[in-house]
């Protein structure tokens, strides 16, 4: 391992103004600590997984800092669920499903796990499921082709035997740069902690794949984070010291060229941030540029992690703002890396501390119980993806996050940030609280845009008396009115059950893009079919505006 030093930037002014460079920050270079090439992947998911028992809940640290509700501070951003002047012509909603197909259930783990963490991408020809903690593969039509399957069936036979185990926080990537897939995974057991990533050695995701492990050292790599980019493989996390103190949050990049070509000797440049005396800046993590379409990043461009934070959640925070940083990496001829942050962008109002009860998890109400699910709105952080467009004469990118939209409704508020060409850093250009007043709560969402700028929003829908958790989404045109999701409501699958016992909801879902129209958005989240303590099951699907055509 070999630290270096690079410079960081520091801002604290409510403007959107670069940063002025402040004291040097090291980051690590660090060379993969192992490397091999599977077997194919639909010969490892047919094999037997190592046995487990009883029933897990995923842990994450609740002790970063104090929760406490001091009541429902108001929302700047509400809309309406509308139809903007545009919208009378009935093909300009947003479709209903095209496709819908069950995904991976809880019931093919050993042990029952909560959350799920569900996540999916989709390719050319294939769209590949993560949960905690297994995968699978599909055609585009639903029909299964590998899995499901644990996740450490992937690892089997790798020199990093850890990589091999239960784990979770899983993440699944297309490239569509160099049409591949990566599957991802953190190790928990220790006292050297890993990241786990398997890269697929051609566009077939049930083939080969080159399996790489990197050193986190002896930091646990908690919510590990991913983005696509055109020199490298981003990633966020948030890390916790061999005493289970936090540690800070990590960014790391991982040289993509070095991966895709198999090289075993890729390597890694990474940062850790601790909370220090400014611990709103980074929150509960960050969230890495994820790229959607064909455009590439301009020359240069930095990868931009973005977070949020609020000023009523205890962090020193003196307004609500998102937080854009930039990793700036050159593999070439001598590793070099800066990481800093670059802007605070002020943001309208919003609370992200929801009345829960009786414990800090229990917030989200469900028909006929009393058990509530969570909502993870109190984390300081915006929620998978940070998803990036290149549009030519500007970028864009978009994330969003779970809010007290209404007193005691959950809402979700979503950004839109943009750097007009030859600006030097994003600056807000739209955003909006979706939460409409019926009482139906809307949490836990995913947004992206088709290759029009048209966006779609999918999130989890409940109340407690008669919506059941399920999934529903959203949309906006283009040419819309700025802030709204102007394109109607569609249900991807109404729930029939709830969750009985466990809390847990989420930790993350995911909306993309296909590659094959950059029209057609595709979506997996969690629900449920029957009551039961943890028995969730994922649903996978598509949809897209009409008039957004190949």
């Amino acid at each position: 391992m070999t630290t270096l030093v690079a410079s960081v930037l520091a801002a604290v002014s409510p403007l959107s103004a670069p940063a002025e460079p402040v004291a040097p920050l090291p980051f690590r270079l660090t060379t993969a600590a192992a490397f091999d090439v599977s077997p194919p992947l639909r010969e490892l998911a047919a094999r037997p997984a190592p046995p487990a028992s009883g029933d897990f809940d995923e842990d994450e640290d609740d002790s970063v800092r104090p929760v406490v509700d001091n009541g429902y501070t108001g929302d700047g951003a509400l809309q309406q669920l509308g139809v903007s002047a545009r919208a009378a012509d009935p093909l300009e909603q947003i479709s209903p499903p095209r496709i819908s197909f069950e995904g991976v259930a809880n019931s093919a783990n050993p042990i029952l796990i909560s959350p799920p963490d569900p996540n999916g991408e989709v390719g050319p020809n294939h769209y590949v499921q993560t949960v905690n903690v297994q995968y699978a593969v599909y055609s585009k039509t639903g029909a299964r082709l590998a899995g499901p399957a644990q996740i450490g069936t992937l690892f089997a036979g790798f020199p990093i035997t850890d990589c091999t185990g239960f784990n979770g926080d899983p993440v699944v990537l297309y490239d569509q740069q160099v049409d591949r897939w990566l599957i991802t995974q953190f190790t928990v057991d220790g006292p050297e902690f890993w990241n786990c990533v398997a890269i697929s050695t051609s566009p077939d995701p049930t083939g080969t794949y080159f399996r790489y492990a990197f050193s986190t050292g002896p930091n646990f790599p908690d919510y590990p984070k991913y983005g696509v980019w055109n020199n490298s493989y981003f990633l966020s996390t948030r890390e916790f010291a061999p005493d289970d103190s936090f540690a800070g949050i990590g960014a790391y990049a991982l040289e993509k060229a070095r991966m895709v070509a198999g090289n075993p000797n890729a390597r890694a440049i990474s940062f850790l941030l601790p909370p220090g005396d400014t611990p709103n800046l980074t929150g509960d993590g960050l969230l890495p540029t994820d790229w959607d379409g064909s455009r590439p990043p301009r020359a240069g461009t930095p990868n931009w992690f973005v977070g949020t934070q609020d000023d009523g959640a205890g962090t020193g925070a003196a307004f609500d703002a998102l937080n854009v940083f930039e990793f700036n990496v050159d593999w070439r001829p001598v590793p070099r890396a800066t990481f800093g942050l670059a802007a605070q962008i002020p943001v309208a109002a919003f609370d992200s501390i929801f009345p829960c009860a009786p414990g800090p998890r229990n917030c989200i109400p469900q028909p006929g119980t009393t058990n509530k699910i969570d909502i993870l709105s109190s984390r300081q952080r915006p929620i998978f993806r940070l998803a990036y467009r290149n549009f030519g004469t500007y970028e864009s990118l978009v994330t969003n996050q779970s809010v007290e939209a209404r007193p005691a409704e959950a809402g979700t508020r979503w950004y839109e940030l943009r750097r007009p060409r030859g600006a030097a850093v994003p600056t807000l250009f739209q955003q909006g609280t979706l939460a409409p007043g019926d009482g139906i709560h809307r949490w836990m969402g995913s947004i992206a845009q088709d290759k029009n700028g048209n966006m779609a929003l999918g999130y989890s829908a409940s109340n407690g008396t008669d919506v059941f958790p399920g999934i529903r989404y959203t949309g906006r045109l283009a040419g819309d009115p700025a802030g709204l999701m102007a394109r109607g409501e569609q249900t991807l699958i109404a729930g029939t059950g709830v969750q009985t016992v466990s809390p847990r909801w989420g930790d993350y879902t995911d909306l993309t893009v296909d590659p094959s129209d950059d029209c057609t958005f595709w979506y997996t989240n969690e629900y449920y079919t029957t009551s039961s303590p943890n028995g969730w099951t994922t649903r996978i699907g598509s949809f897209k505006f009409p008039s957004c055509r190949f």
